[in-house]
Formats: structure tokens, C-alpha cells, sequence
């Protein structure tokens, strides 16, 4: 199993619903909105790591207001 904290900048006021609509996308283990330089923290887990950043690349970053993302591959 692997896992992946991405962190992520959104347009004013899309936070809320930015972080409802990670916490519905399979692998999405945790999205809550963060105070700081950054707008939401998410926990993306899969089989590997390669399948976690296809699920990044296929549907987390297609997300409307997300400005920018940061991602942090944890190891073991």
C-alpha cells in the first residue's frame, strides 16, 4: 500500500466544496480544508504509487478551482 499527502491551493471561496469532492473520489482517504499556505491537506492511498498519481492526474487536477497542488510521497 502506498500513500500520498497532496497539498492544495484553490480560488477564493471553492474550498468547502473542492475538499467534498475529493473526500468522494475513490483512494481519497482524508481531504479537510487547513489553515495556512495551503487551502486543503488530502490522503490519497493505492496499490502503488504509480496508480495514486493516475488518480492525481485523472481526476484531482481536472477539479475547477484548484490553483495549484503539492505532492508528498510518504516512505517507509
Amino acid at each position: 500500500m502506498a500513500r500520498i499527502y497532496l497539498l492544495i491551493n484553490v480560488l477564493p471561496g471553492k474550498d468547502v466544496s473542492i475538499r467534498d469532492t475529493l473526500r468522494g473520489i475513490k483512494g481519497v482517504t482524508q481531504a479537510d480544508v487547513v489553515t495556512g499556505p495551503y487551502d486543503i491537506a488530502a490522503v490519497l492511498e493505492g496499490d502503488d504509487t504509480s496508480d495514486i498519481f493516475g488518480n492525481i492526474i485523472r481526476k484531482v487536477r481536472k477539479l475547477k478551482g484548484i490553483n495549484r497542488t503539492e505532492t508528498f510521497v510518504a516512505v517507509e
